[in-house]
């Protein structure tokens, strides 16, 4: 039942005449509303059945238990008693809190038992106590538990209750935490009151780790690149190991090593590029070259009837020299046809001929000092002669000022190597930039839809298209060589981290002052995974990099950013290798960039 209902005066207990009459055999207790209200805080009893003493006993054993030898029907005729002489009290108005059976008998005055629970603050309503509590002079006398203890004031004696707290946990165990140095800090288990002292251990995160493929890939990293001890063949040493790891029998494979080469190029030139070394790099990647069939002329497409096509039979006398041709021509015989059709001034003739025979130079060169329809029409027929997916049909594309199938087409099966269409573009720049650039970019994004990409990424870089943020879904790249439209946690994995922060020093070679603004973020989260692994020197390294990045521009553009690297590099600057050769009295003094980043944040707040 809950307590409420108990201290609701609205509900109350039958008169004493319905519960006189009652039979005491249920054991349910049903309260009915009783209209008129009465304080119950003024210490008036009611009378209350052997229902309720018997729903109080089964709650409060020990208040419950009367005098030994006392059977239960005693018990019961001593509580009639004691409700009709209540009753008689409330009609007079002598039944109080205060006064009992022993002082009008004459006994000795013992301590209220009611008031001391009432006190106490075993209960919040006294009507509820007045039930199952009498005093001296009743008949059944409690037994408090030992529990309780009876102190002698001034006024009447107040037992005050120390009830024994629960156990925040069943079982003793071993409570532990990870501190910002690289440490698991453990607090084993103790017995104070056994005079046990507390047992502390600490232990290296870096030591618990070892071995692990995680812990691994962080050592293995000269990270950060940014200090001024770093060698860049240290860097090139990284990147070799990588390609060594490569599947070169699967396509992604051989893209992600196409990448790691790339980084290799960019850190032997410092950072500079031009186009024929990426084709040179390109070319070196292919397995194989492919060998291109070649097609014959369409006649549609050269704009001459079937007929003319049509070789002559042999010993057919050729009516414009008037001679018969030979059954097997020779080179420098068709070139003499050639040029006997051209001494009777018949062009078109000699232009079909040299089509005919393959002499695709003669028959250009002619038709260039004709009308351009002329020389439209023979290089139309030139191109259809080359198979779809030939490198050179690329270029003829791009040179004729169009976005070359390739670059719609590519990543296929069918369709063959991307990397040759893209060496081409690279090595031979047309006049158009916008055009050359339009087309690799559609090359990256034809790429990147067939989930190719790290191929894709190639062609950005070779586009030069800036990096963007995880969030922004519509930019191209975010890190380099891995995509920010799946989870973040496989698009941030460690690797791809260490791969963008060699291509950043790769441009720190170039520019020294140059940096990625957002791949600082996830520098960021490098140095907290560095921090867990039990390495806070790294992960300090990393903090100064970012915040003297950041204080190149001003913080207050990257409220959060800053403030996550401040509330890190709070953590962990007694991790700095420096305090050690430090005098103790100096170990205080933070480093000028936490300070300078402290102040930045503090401006862009009261801001």
């Amino acid at each position: 039942f809950s307590r409420q209902r108990y201290e609701d005066p609205h509900w109350q207990y039958p008169p004493p005449g319905y519960r006189d009459g009652y039979p005491y055999q249920s054991h349910q207790w049903q309260p009915v509303a009783w209209q008129d209200d009465r304080d119950l805080r003024q210490g008036e009893s009611y009378g209350k059945s052997y229902r309720d003493q018997h729903y109080y006993r089964g709650y409060h054993p020990n208040l419950a238990t009367g005098p030994p030898g006392q059977d239960r029907t005693q018990t019961y005729s001593s509580s009639e008693e004691s409700h009709t002489s209540t009753s008689r009290r409330e009609g007079t108005g002598e039944g109080t809190l205060s006064s009992d059976s022993g002082e009008a008998s004459g006994q000795p005055k013992e301590p209220n038992l009611l008031l001391q629970y009432h006190e106490s603050g075993l209960s919040s309503s006294s009507h509820e106590l007045s039930q199952y509590i009498r005093d001296g002079a009743d008949s059944c006398d409690p037994v408090l538990p030992e529990s309780w203890n009876v102190r002698q004031t001034e006024g009447p004696s107040v037992s005050t209750p120390t009830p024994a707290a629960p156990l925040k946990f069943p079982q003793l165990h071993t409570a532990l935490c990870f501190g910002a140095g690289g440490h698991l800090v453990l607090a084993c288990p103790h017995h104070p009151a056994e005079r046990q002292r507390a047992h502390v251990e600490l232990h290296s995160l870096e030591a618990i780790l070892q071995g692990t493929e995680e812990l691994e890939e962080l050592q293995a990293f000269p990270g950060p690149l940014a200090r001024e001890d770093l060698h860049k063949v240290d860097v090139m040493t990284f990147c070799q190991q990588k390609i060594t790891g490569c599947d070169l029998s699967t396509p992604r494979g051989r893209d992600s090593s196409l990448l790691w080469k790339l980084l290799v190029l960019l850190c032997r030139q410092n950072g500079s590029m031009v186009g024929s070394d990426a084709a040179e790099l390109l070319l070196q990647d292919c397995r194989r070259q492919d060998r291109y069939r070649r097609q014959e002329p369409v006649a549609s497409l050269a704009g001459l009837a079937d007929d003319e096509w049509a070789p002559r039979a042999p010993g057919t006398l050729d009516l414009i020299t008037g001679e018969v041709p030979p059954v097997v021509e020779t080179q420098a015989q068709i070139v003499e046809k050639f040029t006997k059709l051209l001494y009777y001034g018949r062009k078109k003739e000699a232009l079909v001929w040299a089509m005919r025979n393959q002499l695709w130079g003669h028959a250009l060169f002619l038709s260039s000092k004709m009308d351009a329809r002329t020389y439209s029409w023979v290089l139309t027929g030139f191109t259809s002669t080359l198979a779809t997916n030939d490198p050179l049909q690329t270029l003829f594309q791009l040179m004729s000022g169009r976005i070359p199938q390739a670059a719609l087409c590519c990543g296929d099966a069918t369709w063959g190597d991307w990397r040759p269409h893209l060496a081409v573009m690279l090595s031979n720049k047309v006049g158009d930039m916008e055009l050359n650039h339009r087309a690799i970019v559609t090359m990256g994004d034809t790429l990147a839809s067939k989930g190719a990409v790290e191929a894709a990424h190639f062609c950005y870089l070779m586009a030069d298209i800036p990096f963007g943020y995880f969030g922004a879904k519509a930019d191209r790249m975010a890190l380099l060589g891995s995509s920010h439209r799946q989870a973040f946690s496989q698009f941030a994995r460690t690797e791809v981290i260490q791969r963008m922060e060699i291509f950043e020093y790769c441009q720190q070679l170039r520019q020294p002052e140059s940096f990625l603004l957002p791949f600082q973020v996830y520098k960021l989260l490098y140095a907290a995974r560095l921090a867990e692994h039990g390495l806070p020197a790294q992960a300090l390294q990393y903090c100064e990099h970012i915040c003297t990045a950041l204080l190149r521009r001003d913080p207050a553009a990257h409220p959060a950013l800053a403030r996550q690297l401040l509330t890190l590099a709070e953590r962990l600057k007694l991790s700095d290798p420096l305090l050690l050769e430090m005098p103790e009295q100096d170990q205080e003094v933070e480093p000028d960039w936490l300070e300078q980043l402290r102040a930045c944040c503090r401006q862009w707040e009261v801001r």
